[in-house]
């Protein structure tokens, strides 16, 4: 599912990845771990495409990432990769429903065909009952597992997620960290998660432990 080889990567005179190595396999869950600063989510950005390496290649579905045009990329990552970060990005003047949408919508599907998959899926992650609440009208948790439906929307090859439970009290975070299970078992879906969260690291298949921007060790 994911090739990443020889990925470099400085911002001015600080070089953060020094030549990153990492694959993942369809349906895999796996953690990447490590002190701040040791290169983790800048990897993760690379991956995400919402950042490029200054060496170094990235295939997501044996497609060569680094050659698509910024139009190409952008459309790639709307299709193929779901994003989940410890902050939830909800729009706050949208609805649960329509939130979740919004990936659809960029895509260029039909509003009917975008609020059928989105009720599908917050059905399934517990939230029927709440597709017409804005954000701040639900809890933490709920908010949350809206932002995880957002990132299921397009029925991505990839789920990023940074610090996905970092905001959250330890029963919600628990709660989000068997959703995860549950999806990959549920769709066979491959996620790469960034997280200081031990209970989080070891539900994961794998975790892969940075260091000063290397990979020096799968746990």
């Amino acid at each position: 599912m994911l090739k990443v080889q020889s990925v470099n990567k400085s911002y001015g005179k600080l070089q953060i990845l020094k030549g990153v190595d990492l694959e993942v396999a369809r349906g895999e869950i796996v953690a990447i771990v490590g002190a701040s600063g040791a290169g983790k989510s800048s990897l993760l950005n690379i991956i995400g495409t919402l950042d490029r390496p200054d060496l170094g290649t990235v295939f997501i579905k044996n497609q060569d990432i680094n050659k698509l045009s910024r139009n190409q990329l952008s459309a790639f990552r709307n299709k193929e990769i779901g994003f989940i970060f410890q902050f939830h990005h909800l729009l706050v003047e949208f609805n649960a429903l329509e939130n979740v949408c919004i990936p659809a919508f960029i895509a260029g599907k039909s509003k009917a065909e975008a609020e059928k998959r989105a009720t599908e899926l917050l059905n399934l992650l517990g939230l029927g009952s709440r597709l017409d609440h804005k954000p701040g009208q639900l809890s933490g948790g709920e908010q949350q597992r809206v932002a995880v439906a957002r990132a299921l929307m397009n029925n991505p090859a990839l789920i990023l997620a940074d610090e996905p439970s970092g905001n959250l009290d330890s029963t919600n975070a628990h709660e989000l960290h068997q959703l995860f299970v549950d999806l990959r078992r549920e769709f066979n879906q491959t996620f790469i998660i960034v997280t200081h969260n031990e209970e989080l690291a070891d539900i994961s298949d794998r975790k892969v432990l940075m260091k000063d921007g290397l990979i020096v060790e799968h746990l």
